[in-house]
């Protein structure tokens, strides 16, 4: 499996190292073992120009996914040996920051969590079409986090 991080902005790089790991085992957790995924930490200019061509909203966001496949069970037919790109994900640090600062959370720990949030949109989840789908994102999205945070399996569903 192989992760790239990007970072276009200096005060995410402490970050990159952390979030590659994180990336790397959510892609064990799915048996995604020879998925690629980019993630990209950037600033609220460039993901505001990604939110307004692709979703057609002005604004900047916290994270953004773009998919490769459409259907998200393709991304599990990959178990050969040829790398298989499952997607990017793109992250605001200075929307990432502001978050944190609002939620009293280290901005690492709230870069984890959109992480996670990016991951499962990659995956097919999305919290936005009913309540059902949103209980089970953000459900799953909180044992994800616990898995990262060491969390013994038992305690977050091992499947």
């Amino acid at each position: 499996m192989k992760v790239q991080v990007t970072c276009e902005l200096a005060a995410g790089r402490s970050l990159t190292t952390a979030l590659g790991t994180d990336a790397r085992r959510l892609l064990r957790e799915y048996r995604l073992r020879t998925a690629e995924l980019s993630l990209v930490l950037t600033g609220d200019l460039a993901i505001r120009a990604l939110n307004r061509r692709f979703r057609q909203h002005d604004r900047a966001t916290d994270v953004l996914s773009f998919p490769q496949f459409e259907d998200p069970l393709a991304a599990r037919l990959g178990a050969g040996s040829a790398p298989l790109p499952l997607g990017d994900i793109v992250i605001s640090l200075e929307t990432a920051a502001r978050q944190a600062h609002r939620m009293g959370l280290s901005p690492a720990d709230r870069m984890q969590m959109l992480l996670v949030h990016g991951f499962l949109h990659l995956l097919g989840f999305d919290h936005e079409r009913s309540r059902r789908d949103a209980r089970l994102m953000f459900g799953r999205e909180r044992e994800l986090i616990a898995l990262l945070a060491g969390a013994p399996l038992s305690k977050v569903g091992a499947r």
